[in-house]
């Protein structure tokens, strides 16, 4: 049996760079991406920068950390004040 041509997403080296880590991976995927960095030994490959990789998340750091976006958190804790007082 033949396989198709042309249908497959093309499968390379891709650096994966965890921006709340300063961390990054060297590896294989079929991401794409306009950004470019080098990696050590002086090739350039394609960065996908993400936010949470295992060096950052808590399952595998054992820390927990709040993410605030957008002020999310301070809004959380000026109504739990609130409710509080109103108690």
């Amino acid at each position: 049996m033949k396989m198709r041509k042309d249908i497959h997403p093309e499968y390379g080296y891709v650096i994966f760079r965890d921006t709340s880590a300063d961390f990054a991976i060297l590896t294989r995927s079929t991401m794409k991406s306009d950004q470019k960095m080098v990696w050590s030994d002086g090739k350039e490959y394609p960065l996908v920068t993400v936010e949470i990789s295992s060096a950052s998340h808590p399952f595998y750091t054992g820390k927990q950390r709040i993410l605030d976006t957008g002020g999310r958190v301070a809004k959380f804790e000026e109504r739990a004040k609130k409710q509080q007082t109103k108690k």
